[in-house]
Parts: C-alpha cells; sequence; structure tokens
C-alpha cells in the first residue's frame, strides 16, 4: 500500500456469546484526508467500554457496528489536520476517533482538552468515567447528608468515582464487586464505609448487614441480580441511579427484568433514573474543574490501568465486560509528538 498506512481493528464477526479477543482483526488502509469540517486527528489513547459489546448487537446512542466495521470507541487523539477549522495542529482533544490510528472526525464532534497531569486522567478521572460518576451521582442521585449510598461495579471505573465522590460529601458509602481483594482496597485504600461481594453465598445477608437502615441512593452499574438485592434494601423515597447494565452487556440473551419492578417502586415511592452523561455535556468543564481539584488535593484517588499497542485493545475489552480491571482499563496507542512529526508523511497541509 503506497504512501502512510492506517492500522485499524474491525469487526471480524458479529459475537455470540461471549465477547473473544479473535473477533476482531487489523487491517491496513491509507490515512485519510479530512473533508471540509472535519479533521485529522492521531489517536493516542483509546477508551474499551462495556457498552461497545451492546453496540454489536442493538444501535445505541453511540451507533452500531457490523461485521468488517472499524471499532467505534472514545479516544483522547492529537490534532494532525484541522481540516480548515480553528483546531490547530498538537491539539489534544476528546473524540469518537474509533480503534484506529488515525480518524478523520467532524470537527463538530472533537472536544479540546485542556491538559491537567497525564493524558490518561482526560480518559478516566477527567474524562467520560469521571464525568458520568459525578453527574450521575450528584445530579441524578442527589443524596442527602447522613443518607447510605450503594454503588455496584464500586471498583470500576465509572463505580470508584462514584464511591469517592459519596465518601468525598460525607455519605455513608458502601460498595459491591465480585472479589474480596476489590473489597479490601475498597475499604482500605478508597476509604469507603463497607463493601460485600456479589459472588457470595450470602450476599443479600452481607448486604443486610453493611446497610442496616437500608439504602437511600443505589448508583447500579451492573443490573440483574444486584439489582433485586437493592431493591429490596431501598428506603421510602429512594433514588437508583441506572447508569449500567455490565451483567447483560456480553450476552445474547438478556436476563428479564428485576422481580421488584413495580411493586417495590411503588410501595417505596422510588425514582429509578436511566441517564447518559451527554446529557450534561454544557457542564462537563464545571465538573472535570471540581474533579480536578479533588485529585490535586489528594481526596480523589486515580485507578488506572494501560494496556500498550493498538493490537491490545480487543484483550482489554474482554477483560473489562467479565471485571477483571480495577479502575479504568487503557490503551495507549501512541505518544504525543512534536511538532515537526505532526503529519504522518511528515509534510504539513494547509488549509
Amino acid at each position: 500500500m503506497a504512501g502512510p498506512v492506517n492500522r485499524r481493528l474491525v469487526l471480524a464477526r458479529a459475537p455470540t456469546g461471549a465477547l473473544a479477543a479473535g473477533d476482531f482483526r487489523m487491517d491496513e488502509a491509507p490515512v485519510p484526508e479530512p473533508a471540509d469540517g472535519e479533521v485529522l486527528c492521531r489517536t493516542l489513547l483509546i477508551s474499551p467500554d462495556p457498552i461497545q459489546r451492546m453496540e454489536m448487537r442493538a444501535r445505541t446512542y453511540r451507533g452500531g457496528l457490523q461485521a468488517g466495521d472499524v471499532m467505534g470507541g472514545f479516544t483522547l487523539s492529537e490534532v494532525v489536520d484541522g481540516g480548515g477549522t480553528d483546531l490547530a495542529p498538537g491539539t489534544i482533544v476528546s473524540c469518537q476517533a474509533g480503534w484506529q490510528e488515525y480518524a478523520a472526525v467532524p470537527a463538530e464532534e472533537v472536544v479540546p482538552v485542556t491538559v491537567r497531569g497525564p493524558l490518561t486522567h482526560h480518559l478516566s478521572v477527567l474524562g467520560m468515567n469521571g464525568l458520568t460518576a459525578y453527574f450521575g451521582l450528584l445530579d441524578v442521585g442527589r443524596p442527602q447528608p447522613g443518607e447510605t449510598v450503594v454503588v455496584s461495579a464500586a471498583a470500576g471505573a465509572t463505580g470508584n468515582v462514584a464511591g469517592q465522590l459519596a465518601r468525598i460529601h460525607g455519605y455513608r458509602v458502601v460498595g459491591v464487586t465480585g472479589s474480596d481483594e476489590k473489597n479490601r482496597m475498597l475499604v482500605d485504600e478508597l476509604g469507603f464505609d463497607a463493601a460485600v461481594n456479589r459472588r457470595s453465598e450470602t450476599f443479600a445477608a452481607d448486604l443486610r448487614a453493611a446497610c442496616p437502615e437500608g439504602i437511600d441512593v443505589y448508583f447500579d452499574n451492573v443490573g440483574g441480580p444486584v439489582l433485586d438485592a437493592c431493591l429490596l434494601r431501598m428506603r421510602p423515597h429512594g433514588r437508583v441511579v441506572c447508569c449500567g447494565v455490565l451483567s447483560q452487556y456480553d450476552s445474547d440473551a438478556p436476563a428479564a427484568g428485576p422481580r421488584a419492578v413495580p411493586g417495590l417502586v411503588i410501595s417505596q415511592r422510588l425514582r429509578v433514573e436511566g441517564f447518559v452523561v451527554l446529557d450534561f455535556a454544557d457542564r462537563w468543564a464545571e465538573a472535570a474543574e471540581q474533579l480536578a481539584g479533588w485529585v490535586e488535593s489528594g481526596e480523589l484517588r486515580v485507578l488506572e490501568e494501560v494496556d500498550e499497542g493498538l493490537e491490545a485493545a480487543p484483550a482489554a475489552l474482554v477483560d473489562v465486560l467479565a471485571g477483571r480491571n480495577v479502575g479504568k482499563r487503557i490503551v495507549r496507542v501512541a505518544e504525543a509528538r512534536a511538532p515537526a512529526e505532526r503529519r504522518p508523511d511528515g509534510a504539513s497541509r494547509s488549509a
């Protein structure tokens, strides 16, 4: 292939059952030229997110995927060519460039990033996961002083931030994870008040012991049996924040809804609300500023795991779906380059 090459990971086949790394294949294409109103971006960091599995069988707010498509996804990227826009080469941006080294992205979908600390933070605590935790807990859940907040997948990318924010604001916080090791980390290192193992044979009793007065706000990242158990512990006028359905993403046959709906929702006068972080886009800068302040003060600890190389993305997503990550899993595709190296062919394109 003549000219600069763009390596891409594409969906090789529609997965059946649990996702496997073999459901993807690497291919090569020419580096795209940006059309009018587009920006050529070079991918630095990829965010493997559970919702990407759902996109392989249905359309979501982020679109859908079919065999042969480049795998989509949020990235932290570097502008190579502004394509006539105001974005200068070298600008670090957040966008949906997908699993490839270069992408031509509509300029209105590219968000410039004011870099604070390591670039990885802008895909974790200062990126979509941190923003999701911030708005989901504080705007949707709206805890009050003295209330108990329970967070599922509490050692995951969003859950650990939501739980820490609850602790920072003085609420009693209980985490739910799939291992005793993760639970010890939540209590000993992140300051959770308690944590319970959803895989334990005594899970229901453990949850009751951890929340003797009931649950005021449940930040739900998993759905399934954990949601069932938490609904049974909700206090009157409690709030259930529906953020994710990790228990059902990696399946072709999603489970039936919780048995307690609508009975307990009515009798306990619960508010059950789903949300998407894009709903709060006009306030992202405000939230990122708050989150960055807590990180810099040491009140908010950042949990990240970084894999190296584009080819690591499939296995990273498989691990996230299986709950094998602690904090945010990130794939580093490239380092930010010096200005003289911005074009893949060493040239500069005039607008």
